[in-house]
């Protein structure tokens, strides 16, 4: 029987069959020993699809569990566990998450173990690119399934290490989960594999020996432990691999106006993107793009669900420095990075105009909530209704349109004048539009893996983890002046560094899936005060047995041998 080169889909599980063909996609051993030239582009390019159907499980898991974001209801779709941390292993989305990252990496494993190195520098190029997507796959199956690695990386569990298809499938027993440090270093070992072998340069949607750099910057980062106990080194090898990509003079920070646009560009065309999950338009079909991750975040041209929204508390990280004026009239981006979100104003369907409201965030018991109370002005006076209660406005700051309001609940609120921004249920639908408009194409978005932005903070991390608060301040203040002009720290230490700089990781990096992971990894709490169907005054510390899924029961009840499921509490 000849050996195919399939995918161990959810649990790495195999049959064995006899056959007379081979399914679509596959090829026989002998076949790809025989003439790898001719065999290794097919497998490489199945190797990389198996990533686009893995993005979109890791960007909700990622990003929906963190604050960045609100959704206007509770849903029944199984990403809303990820919102609500109602963990459950019975979930779809875990377990596409969970398959199509074991099949990545069975495909990889297989062109590792069939394909003889050293024949030519593109074939042993070919063969860095499957070390490249094994090893991301490992680390980002680890950190969703294993706690964070400051935590007792030793005795803590990570993923089953399985690489490749076994040569008995008729007998066969997997091992089970190795632990996270073990985890760490099968995808460390396999990243550096790549970085000797990719030595050919290649577009951004492809592996290349700065991607794996930059993957490795960041995992050293994850494991360079918390500002109060750092690891130090871990922390000086996040520098190290963050300043091989760095001076490696092959990517560039987008200009301030340009990187207000990063959404739009194909990755191809972006001198920032180091590595990306290429998509393309005509993958989509119809209505396809309602169910991309972009098409919740939006509704453009038409397209997407638009249910989810920046949150209250990202809009006021935005506004810190000053505030980002989204109408149309007086439009004007303090931050660059808040030209990722699109208020949808609302228009007299007759004359055009728009109207003005006073806009505040309230608390009700335990309820958070906007209101867009209608405006007056008489003079210098300005009042606000809501229903029949009028209220006279104080001046916060008159520049920028900044007004408190003495409620009928006794309490002090401070707002905005700004246009009425249409309603989601009850809340105002503030737009997120960095996951759509690639190359223009309603939510058409080709996921980003890794860029120079993120390897710039990587390396402010890593530098004020050593002490090295002068090195760590010129990276931070790189990214905040490309976005915030003039708005540079003037200084960074001990007692300043972990606030600083986290929150320009969330501010830089927000809607790319990062920030839960962020948060758990330097043992903080994730708190999300802000309007929205989620518990919106838990504090969710580091240490709780939900920041990791539980592995997709899917995969627990075919996996040939033991796979240990995570703590239920």
């Amino acid at each position: 029987m000849k050996k195919i080169i399939i995918a161990l889909f959810a649990t790495v599980a195999l049959s064995a069959c006899e056959i007379d063909r081979l399914p679509q996609g596959s090829l026989d051993s002998d076949s790809v020993i025989e003439d790898p030239d001719a065999s290794l582009e097919s497998l490489i390019n199945g190797m990389y699809a198996q990533l686009k159907s893995w993005s979109d499980p890791m960007h909700r898991m990622g990003e929906y569990a963190g604050d960045n974001m609100m959704i206007r209801g509770s849903s029944t779709d199984p990403f809303y566990e990820f919102i609500s941390y109602a963990r459950t292993p019975n979930n779809y989305r875990l377990t596409q998450f969970w398959d199509s990252g074991y099949k990545a990496i069975a495909q990889s494993s297989n062109i590792i173990n069939m394909i003889a190195e050293g024949e030519n520098e593109e074939i042993d190029n070919n063969l860095g690119e499957a070390y490249y997507v094994r090893g991301m796959m490992y680390f980002y199956l680890t950190r969703a399934f294993g706690r964070p690695y400051y935590q007792n990386p030793e005795s803590n569990l990570g993923v089953p290490i399985v690489n490749g298809t076994p040569d008995d499938v008729i007998n066969l027993e997997l091992p089970d989960r190795a632990t996270v440090a073990e985890s760490y270093q099968q995808a460390i070992d396999d990243l550096k594999k790549a970085e000797e072998l990719l030595t050919l340069e290649g577009e951004p949607i492809y592996a290349t020996k700065e991607a794996a750099q930059a993957m490795l910057s960041r995992i050293y980062l994850y494991m360079s432990g918390t500002y109060e106990s750092p690891n130090t080194e871990y922390a000086q090898l996040a520098v190290e691999y963050s300043n091989k990509v760095i001076n490696s003079g092959k990517f560039s920070l987008l200009p301030r106006e340009q990187f207000m646009e990063y959404n739009t560009f194909v990755p191809e065309d972006n001198a920032e993107t180091i590595f990306a999950v290429k998509r393309v338009a005509s993958e989509f079909s119809g209505y396809d793009h309602y169910y991309g991750v972009g098409g919740m975040y939006a509704n453009i041209g038409g397209m997407g669900w638009g249910e989810m929204y920046a949150s209250a508390e990202y809009i006021s990280l935005l506004n810190e420095t000053g505030r980002n004026d989204w109408r149309p009239d007086n439009y004007n981006m303090v931050d660059a990075r808040a030209a990722f979100i699109r208020p949808t104003y609302s228009q007299d369907s007759e004359t055009g105009e728009y109207t003005e409201v006073f806009r505040f965030i309230k608390k009700d018991g335990e309820v958070l909530n906007y209101v867009q109370a209608d405006i007056s002005r008489n003079g210098n006076t300005i009042t606000a209704s809501e229903g029949d209660e009028t209220y006279t406005l104080s001046a916060v700051d008159t520049d920028q349109e900044i007004y408190s309001i003495q409620y009928k609940d006794g309490k002090t609120y401070t707002g905005v004048i700004d246009n009425y921004i249409t309603l989601n249920r009850v809340y105002p639908q503030f737009y997120i539009t960095k996951a759509s408009l690639e190359g223009e194409e309603s939510h058409l978005h080709s996921p980003v893996i890794s860029r120079l932005g993120e390897i710039y903070l990587n390396r402010a991390e890593a530098y004020a983890k050593l002490g090295n608060y002068s090195a760590a301040l010129e990276d931070l203040n790189t990214i905040r002046e490309r976005s915030i002009v003039d708005a540079g720290y003037d200084n960074l230490d001990a007692t300043n560094a972990s606030e600083r700089i986290d929150k320009e990781r969330q501010l830089e990096l927000a809607y790319q899936a990062e920030r839960s992971y962020d948060v758990f990894r330097n043992g903080k709490e994730l708190t999300r005060e802000y309007p929205g169907p989620h518990k919106q005054f838990e504090n969710i510390p580091a240490t709780d047995f939900r920041v990791v899924y539980y592995i997709p029961q899917d995969a627990i009840n075919s996996y040939p041998g033991t796979l240990t499921q995570n703590p239920t509490q």
